[in-house]
Formats: structure tokens, sequence, C-alpha cells
């Protein structure tokens, strides 16, 4: 049977970065097996579903580059389909209808912590006569699971698990207001989608032995099973903001390609051998359940960065300048011409290997585009103090020279030694002057991207601040 998985978020948020990582390992088994990938919006608590989630479940999706195939399915469509499989269930004798009360169902409660016993319905109404239920109680309806032997889960990570079933109570699959719960609906929706392999985090094992029993009693196949251990912070502790449990799009914000998170997620809990930097397409090619620990994997912002600085640097000029320039004019307040962006795809090769994210790139290219009189940061007024006589001497000085680096090179060292100055009394001025600060890429570089007309110029601002 082809491998059909899916990925089913409930839209009260955005998709966060544990989410992504089970939307990708489900994608990954499916496009490495041939198979096929679903989506499916698990939004039946209407109380806390929005569309906004929706949007960003979708658009944190594509932004990854995972993409799904067929239309996503709603769950809350399908509202009637699951409850007639309950109705199903309770023709065919495997379920029935409970009349306890709230009150009676916490007086229940109440005794058995009183008893030190677990807390579990005790099945009133297993067997007994609807002809005796109360008048005005609408029933919900219970599943009537086996109560002796064992669940087993032979899941492809945990190994094989199982629990008594004894230590599992009728659980309810319709609510008196006739709306499915849980379980049931995904049973259903999972069923009608032929999903063969359930991908998901371990929080979700004890409903994957709940949703067996569904299976069972309907007489359909049950998927196997793939429950991913959860994502922790450094510490060893659940993954919290401060860990990094963001929104996808928090880390799009942040500036991290959507390549360094499908790799840098890969390896959250999957290896490959001592591989760390894997292609999506090498990703596609390796990836397999078996590959998955049964560890907790831990997250570190500071291997993401490593990371996302390799991606950087092997991005294209072309396609990081696309990527920075709304950046860059979020951060000047105005649009760049085609001159600017052309001006910053020259400089980027000289750019990209300092920066770890396109917000670090974007922040250290806007001198290239800065309309004049550049601003200087403390440390570039500093070095210019005082510079003013040699600034404005350079500046005459460049206006006949030829506009290469090793000939701006030439030039400035033999500038430097005609006034008894080290190269470094005449560089670091002039950087500041070029830049706005005292850190850049090469200074001969920086020249040949400005231009003649535009490094003169911004020496003769740089001059006239200096007296």
């Amino acid at each position: 049977m082809p491998v059909t998985v899916r990925f089913a978020p409930s839209p009260t948020g955005f998709l966060h970065i544990g989410g992504a990582r089970t939307a990708l390992f489900n994608w990954l088994y499916a496009r490495h097996h041939g198979g096929t990938f679903r989506l499916r919006i698990e939004d039946t608590d209407r109380a806390r579903s929005t569309q906004a989630a929706v949007e960003a479940i979708l658009g944190g999706l594509s932004w990854l580059g995972l993409d799904w195939d067929g239309a996503p399915v709603m769950q809350s469509q399908r509202i009637e389909r699951h409850a007639e499989a309950a109705r199903r269930l309770l023709a065919a004798g495997r379920a029935y209808y409970c009349y306890c009360t709230p009150a009676e169902l916490a007086a229940m409660r109440e005794r058995q912590r009183a008893e030190g016993r677990s807390i579990r319905y005790e099945g009133i109404w297993r067997d007994r006569d609807p002809r005796e239920a109360p008048p005005g109680v609408e029933p919900v309806i219970r599943l009537k699971a086996p109560q002796t032997g064992e669940t087993v889960i032979r899941d492809h990570v945990q190994g094989e698990v199982s629990v008594a079933n004894a230590q599992l109570d009728d659980l309810v699959i319709l609510r008196a207001d006739g709306t499915p719960t849980y379980n049931l609906s995904v049973v259903v929706d999972d069923h009608d989608m032929e999903i063969t392999h359930v991908i998901r985090g371990d929080d979700h094992l004890t409903n994957a032995f709940r949703q067996t029993q569904i299976y069972r009693a309907l007489d359909w196949p049950v998927p196997e099973f793939a429950h991913v251990p959860l994502i922790h912070g450094p510490d060893g502790t659940k993954l919290s903001k401060r860990h990094g449990a963001l929104g996808v799009e928090a880390y799009r914000e942040m500036g991290y390609l959507p390549e360094t998170l499908r790799n840098y997620l890969l390896r959250l809990g999957w290896s490959h051998g001592d591989d760390e930097i894997i292609s999506t397409e090498q990703a596609i090619a390796w990836f397999d359940i078996d590959g998955v620990g049964r560890a907790a994997a831990r997250f570190d912002f500071a291997k993401l960065d490593s990371l996302n600085g390799h991606y950087i640097r092997s991005t294209s000029d072309e396609r990081l300048v696309e990527l920075v320039a709304p950046r860059i004019e979020h951060l000047l307040g105005r649009s760049l011409d085609g001159a600017a962006r052309a001006r910053l795809q020259a400089g980027m090769a000289g750019l990209k290997p300092r920066a770890k994210t396109l917000v670090q790139l974007a922040q250290s290219a806007r001198f290239y585009v800065a309309v004049r009189p550049i601003a200087l940061d403390e440390k570039a007024e500093r070095a210019i103090a005082g510079a003013g006589a040699t600034l404005r001497a350079l500046a005459a000085e460049l206006v006949g020279t030829q506009w290469s680096a090793a000939a701006l090179e030439s030039r400035l060292r033999g500038f430097a030694e005609e006034r008894g100055l080290t190269l470094g009394a005449v560089a670091q001025p002039l950087r500041a002057a070029l830049t706005g600060s005292t850190v850049s890429p090469p200074i001969f570089e920086i020249m040949t991207v400005l231009g003649r007309e535009e490094t003169i110029a911004r020496l003769e601002d740089a001059a006239a601040m200096a007296n």
C-alpha cells in the first residue's frame, strides 16, 4: 500500500517549531518513499481556532518549502461523518448511551480520589437498559472498550508499548450536543484520508491506545505509529519561548533561511552518521524513521546561528539581495532603486562571510545604499577626529587613480608613505568615512563597489565633519 502521511495542526496559534519539525519528518518520509503528504487543519475547537492561525500555518509550511498533496482537509467540515461513525458503533453494540449527569460524574471522581483510586468512568451505563434513563438528560455516546487483556502498539520510535485495558475506561466519542470528541475525529479522518503512517510527537502516545481501540471497534486497519520525542531547551527542560519555542514566522523575521531551518530541525532527533550539513535532496534520499532517536533533542541557538551562516555563505548574491533589500528598505524608510540594488549585489560577496542572520546582513550592508552624508557611529566619529586634512587630501589624490582594488591599495600605501603615516592611520579614518563604522569588509573592496564619485563624496563629507 502506498505511503500516506499527514500533518494535522490545530489552528489555535502559529506554527511553532515543534510542529514544524513534525511536518518536516512527515514530508520527508512521504518524499523518500514516493508517497503522499496530506495536510489536515484540526479546527473543531471553534472557540479557539482562528483564520489568522490557519493562514499562519499555511504560510509557515510554504516558507519552509513543505508542499502538501491535495487540498487541506478542514476537520470542522467533517463533523457529521464523525458522528456517523459513532452511531455505527452504537448500532453494532460496540458503543452505548451514557446518561450520567455532570453531578454524578463529579461525585464518582471525588469518591475515587478519596479511596486513592485512578480517576476513570466506572461503566455505569455500559450494560444498563436505556429505558431506565432519567428524563431530561441528553446522553453522550461512549465506546464499549475491552476490559481485559492489553492494547499493544508496535511503534517505529518507541518500540513495543502496551497498556492494560483495565486502565482505559469507556471514553466519550460523541458529546451530548452531537459533536465528536478528538480521538474519534482523528480516527475517522485518518481512515478516510487513507493514512498509513502516523508520525507525531510522543505527547500523543497515550492517544494512540485510545485510537487503536476505536479503529478495532470499527473494523478498520490501524495505521503504523511513530511517536517522536519532543524538543527540549539546552538545559534539558521543556522548550519555552526563552529557549526558542517560537512560531516559524519569528525565525523568518530573525533572519534565518528556510533551508537552514529544514536542516536544523532534521538534525533535532534524527541523524545520519556524523553529517551535520544536509541538503534537502540528501535528506529526502536518506530520511527514514529508523534514524529517529528516543531521547529528547535539545534546541541550541548557537548551532542554529552557525548553520545559518553556512547557508548564507552558500546562497547566491542575487538571492541574498532579494532577501535583504526589504529589510534595508525598512531600516532606511525608503525604497531602493536599481542602482542601489546593483551596488548591494556587487558588495554581497564581501558581506555574507561575516553574517549569521539576514538581520545582521541587512545591518552590515545598509552603508552601501545610505544617503549622504552617511551617519557615523561613536567609534567612527572618534576615528575621523583630527583626520579632516588627511581625508580631504586623500579625496583629491583619488580623482585620477585607476579604480581597481589593486590600484587603490597601491595608491593608498604610497599616500601614507609620502606623509610618514602608517597604512592603518589612513585606512581606519577612511573606513569610518565610507561605512560609518570601524568594522567592515576589506576597504579596497568597498571603494570598488561604491565607485569613484561616491567614495570621494563620502570622504569630503567626513572631512567636513572632522573639522
